[in-house]
């Protein structure tokens, strides 16, 4: 993986102070290195009804791999890429209790959708269904993909349904019966449009994850469970969320399969720029073009920022 470019702080950098996250801040594609490229691709095609995109789409991938370009594969709906998949066969597999990816959180804009989703999953053979939850805001099927990558496939109740106390939204996972749910909202109908919702990263420890999240960044917290840590911008129940569950006191990430990437969306280059100046004044190594900011974690997990009014 390629080093930032340290940015030399000026006094005005230093001085900056963390703002919040413009409202309308997405999350963009998950890139994933993957050892088994046609395995994979085969999955997300057949399991989750995504669909190949043109690979000039495949731009965040680009970053992840060093050297040359490698095969890439972009999976999405309605032309919206979710998922690349970039073939890195030499990695290894992740150590258990490692930091990196815990799940990538693909939204449906209904329950119809969210169950044809949910049963190709389920019926898929390489699938393994880990379990499904309520979270009052949203209810949500968790399945892990060939490679032991974690996914969420979810919908979301209207936001007038979400309860909030002090600035925090109340979630619970309380049981949700999947055979019930894919009887009642099970019907014919083609594919529908997805998201990437949120995506749920594994960190050694919460307080230095808040540090980087929320107080760099400009997440605002929406859900403190202790050992887990949820924020969004622009009150979304969670864009990003991070826990120590499996990997309470690990280090920075070996190179390994599993996640590549997270890419964030926000409004304007101006938003690109504002985000820029304020890891600056942090002290955060980055590269930035004015439209595309790229920057690694304290876990060295590797997030791009673009703006969408980027062309």
């Amino acid at each position: 993986m390629s080093q930032p470019t340290p940015l030399e702080p000026t006094s005005s950098r230093a001085t900056a102070a963390a703002g919040p996250l413009a409202p309308d801040t997405e999350m963009d594609a998950v890139t994933l290195h993957v050892a088994d490229l046609a395995a994979m691709s085969g999955y997300y095609r057949e399991a989750l009804g995504l669909q190949e995109l043109d690979g000039a789409l495949a731009r965040p991938a680009t970053t992840v791999a060093g050297g040359g370009r490698p095969d890439v594969v972009v999976l999405g709906r309605e032309g919206r890429p979710l998922v690349v998949l970039v073939h890195t066969p030499g990695l290894p597999a992740p150590r258990r209790g490692q930091a990196g990816l815990f799940h990538t959180a693909l939204l449906f804009p209904d329950r119809a959708a969210l169950a044809a989703a949910v049963a190709g999953a389920a019926q898929h053979p390489l699938s393994r269904y880990v379990g499904s939850a309520d979270h009052l805001v949203s209810q949500a099927f968790y399945f892990t993909d060939p490679e032991g990558n974690g996914i969420e496939l979810y919908w979301d109740r209207p936001r007038s349904l979400w309860t909030w106390h002090g600035g925090r939204v109340q979630m619970a996972t309380e049981p949700l019966d999947p055979n019930a749910f894919l009887q009642e909202h099970l019907a014919a109908q083609g594919a529908s449009s997805a998201a990437v919702g949120h995506v749920h990263l594994k960190v050694g420890d919460i307080a230095t994850a808040r540090r980087f999240y929320v107080e760099t960044l400009g997440f605002d917290v929406t859900a403190d469970l202790g050992s887990a840590l949820f924020f969004s911008a622009g009150g979304y129940h969670h864009h990003m969320a991070v826990n120590t569950w499996e990997s309470a006191g690990t280090g920075a990430r070996a190179a390994t399969l599993g996640l590549g990437q997270v890419s964030i969306v926000v409004p304007t280059a101006g938003d690109v720029d504002a985000l820029a100046e304020r890891l600056g004044s942090h002290g955060v190594d980055h590269r930035s073009d004015g439209r595309t900011l790229r920057f690694e974690d304290p876990w060295r997990t590797l997030l791009e920022v673009s703006a969408a009014d980027r062309g």
